[in-house]
């Protein structure tokens, strides 16, 4: 008996290995934490003289000009908003569509190639797009520009005189101001196809984790494909597939050389769908390693302390819709 109760209070081989792993990974858990508290302190640190100089008017104010020490974040925000939601606007039905046709259409020897094809456009270089959309589709761009500036000259001619008032209508809009390709349009675009992979790739995984019960439950009462699709599969994926839509758009808010090489880097607001523009992440990497003056560097420190925050509430948005749409009886 007391050597059975010896035995129990042994330490077991494995208790020793066991500390050492805990130890471990809660020292791995603070890295990342630490960082994450560093990034804030340092980028915060560094954009006081710009805050303490602006206030809060930095994020209203509408002059970006070194020269003059002016420095005002709201174009910029403005471009970052426009091209990441116009181009997660254009993408999701595209890539909802994929992963439907992949993991419920698609034959089995089709489906893989479609799926490596789809997931390969998330590993081509942000600068590869970038040079891609320079010179195959800025020609084509330029060439649509040029059809509706020749076809629409009284319309050019009176969206030049309300540009030139400061006034802008829903018609001058949608037309050029000059055919040069480049600008807000082809930045959608490039963006476009740069996040469509991730909402792709996880809504064709979930749609592919639903049970299949639930398809042959459908089917039992007679529903059509369509119908098995609208109301048992994507109803069940839903939170899967808002959590992909979330990830594309956090890559939208932050990709940076594609956009500058594409989007015209214009600190001024966009006037049309043509028009040159910038978004935050553009005018870090292009005026970042020139800023010598330390106002006009502190400024674009608080551009990205502010990108940094907006990737944090989307990223605790997405958490918080993930969790409010996953159905009750697989929340853990």
């Amino acid at each position: 008996m007391t050597d059975l109760r010896t035995a129990f209070k042994r330490p077991s081989p494995n208790s020793k290995g066991d500390g050492v792993f805990r130890t471990t990974i809660i020292g791995i858990s603070l890295i990342i934490i630490a960082v994450f508290l560093i990034s804030i302190f340092l980028l915060g640190r560094d954009s006081i003289p710009a805050l303490r100089e602006f206030g809060l008017g930095f994020l209203t104010s509408t002059v970006w000009n070194p020269v003059t020490r002016q420095f005002g974040a709201a174009p910029m925000i403005v471009g970052t908003l426009i091209t990441s939601f116009a181009a997660l606007v254009i993408s999701v039905p595209l890539a909802l569509a994929s992963a439907i046709f992949v993991a419920e259409y698609a034959p089995r020897w089709l489906a893989s190639p479609v799926s490596y094809l789809v997931e390969l456009l998330a590993a081509v270089p942000s600068v590869v797009y970038g040079l891609w959309a320079l010179f195959a589709l800025k020609p084509i761009i330029q060439k649509f520009q040029l059809s509706l500036y020749t076809s629409n000259p009284d319309l050019v001619a009176q969206c030049s005189t309300l540009r030139g008032e400061g006034r802008n209508s829903f018609a001058c809009f949608f037309m050029p101001e000059s055919p040069v390709g480049l600008g807000l349009a082809l930045a959608i675009i490039i963006l476009t196809i740069m996040i469509l992979p991730y909402t792709a790739s996880v809504a064709r995984d979930v749609i592919r984790l639903v049970p299949g019960d639930q398809r042959e439950a459908m089917y039992a009462l007679g529903a059509t494909k369509w119908e098995v699709i609208s109301r048992a599969i994507l109803p069940f994926a839903r939170a899967g597939i808002t959590g992909g839509v979330i990830l594309a758009l956090g890559r939208a808010l932050g990709e940076t050389l594609a956009v500058a090489m594409v989007i015209g880097n214009s600190t001024e607001f966009v006037n049309s769908i043509w028009g040159n523009t910038a978004t935050m992440a553009s005018i870090i990497a292009l005026q970042f390693g020139d800023a010598q003056e330390t106002l006009q560097r502190s400024s674009i420190v608080t551009l990205g302390l502010l990108l940094f925050f907006v990737s944090v509430v989307v990223n605790y948005s997405a958490r918080l819709i993930i969790v409010r749409l996953t159905p009750k009886g697989i929340q853990q």
